[in-house]
């Protein structure tokens, strides 16, 4: 079974993610989408509420689960024998980052490959920070998340 480790703040997780994890669950037998910890992030969503997100979010998609992970991507995907970490690129601005990332976790982890799926250009522009901020000022985030999302997202700001 070849396993692929989709990780992630998914702080919180929008229909580009959910179009990633679409293609790469093509790609692959199993996909876990693995919801970080990063102490240079200062998240809205606690872990928990990540986690349930993405888990409400992905329901019904076969061979994709939910996972939470702290520490170095690349042990992590030793732990859990996957042949390939997946990243979204939604723009040349994200792919010299990516690419660096890429390259130290080739190193560091030989027999994990990078890949890297760009999601459906409806999505391109979207990200966790600026639905966020939409959504602080009162905008219509509807159709960039899930609907749970959408909720938890008026619910914790109180909108």
């Amino acid at each position: 079974m070849k396993t692929a480790i989709y990780p992630g703040s998914f702080d919180p997780i929008t229909n580009g993610h959910l179009d990633v994890v679409r293609r790469a669950a093509k790609l692959f037998d199993r996909v876990i989408v693995a919801v970080a910890e990063n102490a240079d992030k200062q998240p809205l969503f606690t872990p928990q509420e990540r986690v349930e997100l993405v888990q409400a979010a992905v329901r019904g998609l076969r061979g994709v689960v939910v996972d939470h992970f702290r520490g170095l991507l690349v042990d992590y995907a030793r732990r859990k024998k996957a042949v390939a970490i997946v990243r979204g690129l939604r723009a040349v601005s994200d792919f010299e980052y990516e690419l660096q990332f890429a390259l130290m976790n080739r190193k560091l982890a030989p027999q994990v490959e990078t890949i890297f799926l760009a999601p459906k250009d409806e999505y391109t522009f979207v990200s966790s920070r600026m639905i966020k901020e939409i959504a602080r000022l009162g905008g219509n985030i509807g159709c960039f998340v899930p609907r749970e999302v959408l909720v938890a997202l008026r619910r914790k700001l109180s909108l």
